[in-house]
């Protein structure tokens, strides 16, 4: 896709109708987000603006049809697109998707339209035994629509901020291949969480517990995850070790929740014993 990317950046117009084409048509709205965070990598907010704003026209027309991720995933990306610009920084940039995301959880941005009342409702009629659980949490005082908001509200948002993320990867891939062959295989090898970002991704999670705002812990793991995939990638390419290896990690990773848990340990543990940087030191 190198060549559509050296198309785009010919120039604004070129950059606009490519981000508005792909926001326009359904399921391709993460190439018009990361045509958006292409130009905002190599130009910066200012210069990006038109093309935010070409790429925001069809997807805020999705929201009005009731889709919201497009247009939410192209507002993350602009925003970790100019904090990866800012601060060279890719756990900086998860973290500030990552709060921006549980925000717009807490703002009920993802909810459906009419709310959960009516989703609550099709369940009921579509499933006696969906409907005998939801009765038995309500006898046991739950506010079962709220609940379920929020679980539409978290996978949602979770969706939007994967999309977010493979956008701007996707984004830095094409900003490197025109401009710096090789720059974000390297970058992206070395994302690693730092002892006070996962202290802060922790935070989170505590404050959304004891002040009553789950969202604001729903998507704190999402850093990790993707600093475990870092690490992944990391190890592979120091060891030089076939391409297959990956293939198989991401099929584990997309088909088993264990697998998920592992990469989070993985991550986690390596913001304090730096795997990459031990290997590299014994070659």
């Amino acid at each position: 896709m190198l060549p559509v990317a050296r198309w785009m950046m010919r120039g604004t117009p070129y950059a606009a109708l490519g981000a508005a084409a792909g926001t326009a048509i359904p399921w391709l709205f993460w190439l018009g987000a990361a045509v958006v965070a292409l130009v905002t990598l190599r130009q910066g907010m200012a210069a990006s603006l038109p093309v935010l704003i070409a790429a925001a026209i069809p997807a805020g027309l999705w929201w009005t049809q009731g889709d919201v991720i497009p247009l939410a995933s192209v507002l993350l990306v602009v925003l970790m697109a100019v904090v990866l610009r800012a601060r060279l920084s890719w756990s900086e940039a998860i973290i500030a998707g990552t709060l921006a995301g549980s925000g717009m959880i807490q703002l009920g941005i993802f909810l459906p339209p009419g709310g959960a009342a009516f989703v609550l409702e099709q369940l009921r009629q579509g499933s006696p035994d969906i409907a005998a659980m939801l009765s038995e949490l309500a006898a046991q005082g739950m506010d079962t629509e709220q609940l379920a908001g929020l679980m539409i509200s978290g996978v949602t948002a979770l969706i939007v901020l994967l999309a977010a993320v493979a956008c701007l990867a996707l984004a830095r891939g094409w900003q490197a291949g025109l401009y710096n062959p090789g720059g974000f295989r390297e970058e992206f090898h070395a994302l690693r969480l730092s002892r006070r970002e996962l202290a802060l991704l922790v935070l989170l999670g505590v404050l959304g517990g004891v002040l009553g705002l789950p969202a604001l812990g729903m998507l704190a793991w999402v850093p990790l995850l993707v600093a475990g995939i870092a690490l992944v990638h990391g190890v592979i390419g120091y060891k030089g070790m076939n391409g297959l290896w990956l293939v198989a990690f991401y099929v584990l990773l997309i088909t088993t929740w264990p697998m998920i848990l592992i990469v989070l340990l993985m991550a986690f543990i390596d913001t304090f014993a730096d795997f990459r940087g031990r290997l590299a030191r014994s070659h």
